[in-house]
């Protein structure tokens, strides 16, 4: 490997069988996988499913880089960070480390819940290969900067979620390690702790050369962290590059202007399953902005459809502040045809109950099952909605920060 190249993965899959447990024999395994290396699908139908998380993905990290991971959720980033961890290992392709790797993918990894935080501050470091000598001379900067001095010889189990994450990140910040892995962990802990984090990974990496893999749905530490990031969907690498980039092609961005959005690029999320339609466009009909006062909404959806298609409907979703809808509109039986086929329709959404404000919303299309339940085929971040309306002189003024977002 080349000095200033610390990670290199070379055409890395990974495989992992779903489903029950058969009597398929160690010989079985090794012919289904013989087969599969020349192309041919040999996999159990109903039994030991094979489910690909990562496929032939390649990159090199330097020293010294902090590379940001995102994607959606299925896309790969955990299974990733795994394999670089050696928790598990690739089923295809090689991965070459030059160092020691500390990581964090999960609150608490490595921590022993019976030995108290001291304690688990040397266990991490025997494991990291540092002897105690070098520990000890680490150890009150450790805990200073964990926050969690006064509890520092209570056994770990008493923690708290957010004591957890402070003790954990401080032993892999002052730890010798050569890459540092960071997977969403910084979420749980209080956002003043989150900027000491990110200040102190920031500095590790310019003062000491350690790479640091950052994954996190949060588009703003991964903004502010780093000067690199990658994009996986559906278990393949989408994009290597710029920040800046790398997130308007994950929000979808790129392909949007205020009344209209072109889906033909846009990444899906990895829980779909399904991929028997995709929403091709849409638009805000007879408008020049996304800025609404009455009390309709005018929608229209382009689709094409990948297998045959009965009885689709779509749900329009409507988000404030959290990622939770707190307003569905729902339109059956709109998408239909063969394989193939493209098509469009119209819907009117009805706005009348939610008060003036700017909203996100999210385009899903479902069909039912033989218990009229939704199953998804596709779902992309619909158009921003902004909702004005003017006040009637003696009518109460909403408050929607206080009291929601509908008026019943």
């Amino acid at each position: 490997m080349n000095n200033d190249v610390v990670l290199k993965i070379e055409n890395v899959g990974k495989d992992y069988i779903l489903g029950t447990v058969t009597g398929e024999t160690f010989k079985d395994a090794l012919r289904r996988r013989k087969l599969k290396s020349k192309g041919v699908d040999d996999t159990l139908q109903g039994h030991n499913k094979v489910f690909t998380a990562l496929d032939d993905v390649s990159l090199e990290i330097h020293r010294g880089e902090c590379v940001g991971i995102i994607g959606s959720n299925g896309a790969g980033k955990s299974t990733l960070l795994k394999l670089i961890s050696r928790i598990t290992s690739p089923t295809r392709g090689n991965i070459y480390i030059d160092g020691k790797v500390s990581s964090m993918l999960e609150v608490g990894t490595g921590f022993h819940p019976e030995l108290t935080g001291r304690e688990n501050i040397y266990l991490n470091g025997s494991i990291l290969g540092m002897r105690r000598q070098e520990i000890d001379e680490k150890l009150a900067s450790i805990i200073d900067f964990s926050e969690c001095i006064e509890f520092i010889d209570t056994p770990v189990k008493r923690y708290s979620s957010g004591m957890y994450v402070k003790l954990a990140f401080s032993v892999a910040a002052h730890l010798d390690s050569d890459i540092m892995i960071m997977d969403e962990v910084l979420a749980v802990g209080d956002i003043k702790f989150q900027h000491k984090c990110l200040d102190k990974m920031r500095e590790i990496a310019k003062t000491e050369g350690r790479t640091i893999l950052y994954v996190s749905h949060n588009m703003d530490t991964v903004h502010n962290l780093c000067d690199r990031c990658i994009v996986l969907q559906h278990g393949r690498l989408a994009f290597d590059g710029s920040v800046d980039e790398a997130v308007k092609l994950y929000n979808g961005v790129k392909y949007k202007t205020e009344t209209t959005s072109d889906y033909t690029k846009y990444m899906r999320p990895g829980w779909l399953q399904r991929d028997d339609v995709r929403l091709t466009w849409a638009e805000y009909i007879d408008k020049d902005n996304n800025v609404f006062s009455d009390d309709k909404m005018r929608l229209l959806f382009k689709y094409k459809n990948i297998n045959n298609v009965q009885n689709a409907g779509i749900r329009v979703e409507f988000m404030s502040d959290s990622d939770h809808p707190f307003a569905t509109q729902i339109f059956e039986n709109v998408i239909g045809g063969i394989a193939g086929e493209e098509g469009e329709f119209e819907v009117t959404v009805d706005l009348s109950m939610i008060q003036p404000g700017t909203y996100k919303t999210f385009y899903t299309v479902y069909v039912l099952n033989p218990y009229d339940e939704g199953v998804d085929l596709d779902c992309v971040r619909g158009l921003e909605l902004t909702i004005e309306r003017n006040h009637i002189p003696g009518e109460l003024k909403w408050r929607a920060n206080s009291w929601g977002s509908i008026k019943l």
